[in-house]
């Protein structure tokens, strides 16, 4: 089992890598980033990296073996491809620059990678995260279950945490579901929230859970205003448990940015939904009954979606 991660010299991108590793259900684990100039000096953050964690195989015990570089060829018949490149939103750079700088960024790695590897299962990490994964699978080609977004394990995970802060339990024992969008309009879903199969509504207040669940809706922006920039750990975490799924065709039912083709009444959009994650990539899309409060919030949430789509079209077109 080989597995790419591309931008792997960032912290998203070597977070996903050493979660990989540490796991050690893969054989190699491909770093690819660009090189960095500073001066006179020329740096290879992602080679680095991947040196820098293959030492710590004798502490923490996998075999997995990470190797770094900036050349494509290296990722040539890799299973899983993990694409965390693109860059944050800086002071003075608008929404626009940042769909259009990361639109590029997404395609064009995305089509490196498929040239070297034409039937790989692609995770897209990129932010927003939604658009980029429609990017990346129009830019690959490869059927629409090899090609899903990571978002609804990261959300579920906040939320999940939070939950376990509050109620002072173990966050093993909570089970919890989040549709939608990547972002401010998610939608979490308290009916299909449960601690060891209790429901989670029997167990705190109200008041209480929708605090949490506008905590877990912002759990990025949170965590941006407390560090300066986004997050890795969780983010990492996240898409390294995706690719575990896939790689030991675990059958696990995550959350996953997936392209509709019509369930949930969605057409030609990605979004996130309850899936099946195998050998195959996504074996199945799994349509949950909504009450109408539920389907409108999901709806708001595509919608948010598919402006930003509109928004990336504009862009291009102008371009």
């Amino acid at each position: 089992m080989k597995i790419t991660v591309v931008g792997a010299g960032g912290n998203v991108g070597a977070t996903v890598a050493l979660s990989i590793a540490q796991r050690d259900f893969a054989k190699q684990v491909v770093c690819i980033d660009l090189e960095r100039k500073d001066g006179e000096k020329t740096f290879y953050p992602s080679k680095g990296r991947a040196l820098d964690q293959w030492q710590t195989s004798p502490i923490h015990l996998f075999d997995t073996h990470l190797v770094g570089g900036t050349d494509y060829e290296m990722t040539k018949d890799s299973d899983i491809c993990v694409i965390t490149a693109g860059v944050p939103r800086r002071p003075g750079m608008s929404r626009d620059d940042l769909l259009s700088i990361n639109a590029n960024v997404v395609k064009s790695v995305t089509k490196q990678l498929v040239e070297q590897s034409p039937n790989t299962i692609i995770i897209v990490v990129s932010n927003p995260l939604d658009i980029m994964t429609y990017v990346a699978y129009k830019a690959s080609g490869l059927p629409a279950n090899k090609v899903m977004g990571m978002a609804g394990i990261l959300d579920t995970a906040r939320y999940r945490a939070f939950l376990a802060e509050e109620l002072e339990v173990s966050p093993k024992d909570i089970q919890a579901l989040i549709l939608g969008g990547h972002g401010d309009t998610m939608v979490p879903l308290p009916r299909y929230t449960t601690v060891s199969g209790i429901p989670v509504t029997q167990l705190i207040k109200k008041d209480k859970l929708d605090a949490i669940i506008q905590r877990a809706k912002v759990g990025g922006g949170e965590l941006v205003g407390l560090m300066g920039t986004s997050a890795w750990y969780a983010p990492g975490a996240a898409a390294a448990q995706m690719a575990e799924a896939i790689a030991l065709d675990q059958n696990r039912i995550f959350p996953c940015a997936s392209y509709l083709t019509g369930q949930f009444g969605l057409d030609d959009i990605y979004v996130g939904v309850p899936v099946k994650l195998g050998k195959e990539g996504i074996k199945e899309i799994i349509e949950i009954e909504l009450t109408p409060e539920e389907k409108a919030l999901l709806d708001n949430s595509a919608n948010a979606v598919r402006t930003g789509l509109n928004d990336l079209e504009r862009i291009m077109s102008e371009a």
